[in-house]
């Protein structure tokens, strides 16, 4: 009786400890998204004081974890110039410099993981901003202070961490990725670390939005043998992995496969607030980014011991026809389906050819003219055989009905 009483007594204490972990965890997470996500940092735009603000902020607490500078010259920043142009046409650009962020986990191993999220948004909106009003701060929650928070978290758990002693981790703040990379592709060509020494990269890019079915979109699968073996072991809050093979992506992960190293990209799904003002962080998931930064650790976990990753070419759909659409249905798609074939519908925008021809949100499109469609990319080449003005057949399923509307583009 006596050990059965011990037994519970000690159970009962480990669940009251890790749930007030838990919660100095999520309450961490809350911080970091609602200071980077706040009207003082102006939106993070690269070049800008808010950029600089969220800079040290980040640099502060990978000080305040542990870490080692691993800037350029012992400092915590990377920084770089770039041409900035808010219109590419234009022909002369704006002269500017960012700065990303670095800091190290040195346990003396022969390789070192790569832990990375962006840092910058888009200022006020004047580039990429889907918000068709006056100029506001883009305070860009989702996009991407979720995933500093994130990449903040990891390095937490992982300092001092016995189970990841394996290899070295190296974490960036990039900034100028909402330019183009710029950050990334910066910090690649002018390295602090020997990248040959890099094992694998880990990308996170709005996590920030974990959905009801906890969907989690994993891109880049196919850059490494290990991935699409580990992945499908680890299960941490009901969450679903979805994967798509390529290592080329809209994302800093992309800088790195281009170096022929191994990489994932976490992201939780699109929403209607991407690159507009109201990306604000009331409507944050912090459980969810809580359960992702767990499945990433688990993943950290079990490759400790496999030594350096193998590293394969993808075949990346940014390739295929279906890229260079010039005509569009007006939807959103949900880069997190996983319940079957198609590309289901997230949002119909008013106005445009899907809303025009009767599509709604949840309506998953299986057919575009001729072409079947399985996947996002299936139907971005559907797209691509239309110009404006031309009129085809969309097939979609409706619930447990299917349905055939007539779009003009």
């Amino acid at each position: 009786m006596k050990k059965l009483i011990f037994l519970l007594t000690t159970l009962f204490i480990c669940n009251l400890v890790f749930a007030q972990n838990k919660e100095a965890d999520l309450q961490d997470l809350r911080i970091d998204v609602i200071y980077l996500a706040s009207d003082l940092l102006q939106g993070r735009e690269t070049g800008k004081p808010g950029e600089a603000l969220a800079a040290q902020y980040v640099a502060s607490r990978f000080e305040e974890i542990g870490l080692t500078p691993k800037g350029s010259d012992g400092t915590w920043f990377h920084a770089f110039d770039f041409n900035y142009k808010s219109n590419p046409h234009a022909e002369k650009g704006e002269p500017r410099n960012g700065k990303n962020v670095v800091g190290y986990i040195d346990n003396g191993a022969e390789n070192t993981v790569v832990i990375g999220a962006h840092y910058d948004h888009l200022g006020m909106g004047t580039f990429g901003s889907l918000h068709t009003g006056s100029a506001e701060i883009h305070n860009g929650a989702d996009d991407n202070a979720s995933g500093v928070s994130a990449m903040l978290y990891l390095a937490k758990r992982l300092k001092d961490n016995a189970s990841t002693k394996g290899n070295n981790y190296l974490f960036i703040g990039f900034s100028g990725e909402e330019m183009g990379l710029v950050g990334s592709k910066k910090y690649v060509q002018n390295p602090t670390i020997d990248l040959k020494t890099v094992n694998y990269m880990l990308n996170m890019d709005m996590v920030g939005r974990l959905n009801e079915g906890k969907v989690l979109a994993i891109n880049g699968a196919g850059t490494s043998p290990s991935w699409k073996e580990e992945i499908p072991l680890i299960k941490v809050g009901d969450i679903t992995p979805k994967t798509s093979d390529s290592g080329i992506g809209p994302s800093d992960h992309t800088s790195f496969y281009i170096e022929d190293i191994p990489v994932l990209h976490f992201f939780s799904g699109q929403h209607m607030d991407y690159h507009k003002p109201v990306d604000d962080s009331h409507l944050v998931n912090f459980e969810g980014i809580y359960d992702i930064s767990l499945f990433m650790l688990q993943l950290i976990e079990n490759l400790n011991d496999d030594g350096k990753l193998a590293f394969t070419k993808t075949k990346d759909e940014q390739d295929r026809k279906g890229a260079a659409f010039k005509v569009t249905l007006g939807v959103m798609p949900d880069y997190v389906y996983a319940d079957g074939e198609g590309m289901r519908i997230d949002a119909v925008i008013d106005g445009r050819p899907g809303a025009q021809a009767g599509l709604e949100k949840g309506d998953i499109v299986i057919k575009i003219g001729d072409i079947k469609v399985k996947d996002i990319y299936d139907y971005m080449e559907g797209l691509a055989k239309f110009k404006v003005g031309e009129t085809t057949k969309v097939r979609v399923k409706r619930g447990k009905k299917e349905k055939e509307f007539d779009v003009t583009f």
